[in-house]
């Protein structure tokens, strides 16, 4: 693998307020193996979900069941879910443990395996390889199988990259969802 990157993201990094690790996610690198096949994206995008006082957390009011148990799971933790049946949304989990909050990687620029992440996406246009959540891990080849995993021991690992300055990062309302709709929780590198 090319391109230098820093180490792996540490816990500690992790142990943070959603919305301080989104921000700080903006430029750190994911480096995939999934499939025997390496390929490397740049976060470009992310949104932070905060829990049990969100209404658009998966953990809002405290809800726990099967399918967002690792929501639950020690900062670092690799939370996945099927998105309407369709797409797989990987988000890594913040804050101490049993908190529920978590940050969604919502968009990558494509660095490396370029050959792997067009074949997962078919003939799309490249500005489409990767600029959305589930056409990331299309990508990067995620799947559920990801669900639970820490972050630093899994075959999909986030190292540090070029941080981003704060006049080229943008924060916006999340988008694609239904509640709290307004709150400025959504970053992008620009």
């Amino acid at each position: 693998m090319s391109g230098g990157y820093g180490p792996v993201l540490s816990r500690a990094f992790f142990l943070r307020t959603a919305p301080e690790v989104a921000r700080d996610l903006l430029g750190a690198v994911v480096v995939s193996t999934s499939g025997r096949t390496t390929t490397v994206g740049r976060i470009v995008e992310t949104e932070a979900y905060l829990g049990a006082a969100d209404p658009a957390s998966h953990a809002f009011n405290g809800r726990r069941h099967a399918s967002n148990e690792h929501l639950y799971s020690p900062p670092g933790t690799w939370y996945v879910y099927l998105s309407y049946g369709v797409h797989w949304c990987a988000n890594l989990v913040t804050g101490p443990r049993g908190v529920g909050a978590a940050v969604l990687i919502r968009g990558i620029e494509p660095l490396e395996g370029l050959p792997a992440i067009r074949r997962r996406r078919g003939k799309v246009p490249e500005r489409h390889l990767a600029n959305g959540p589930g056409k990331l891990t299309q990508a990067l080849g995620i799947t559920r199988t990801l669900d639970g995993q820490l972050m630093r021991t899994s075959n999909a690992i986030v190292r540090e990259g070029r941080a981003v300055p704060d006049d080229q990062v943008r924060i916006t309302a999340r988008i694609g969802i239904t509640r709290a709709t307004r709150w400025p929780l959504r970053f992008l590198a620009q």
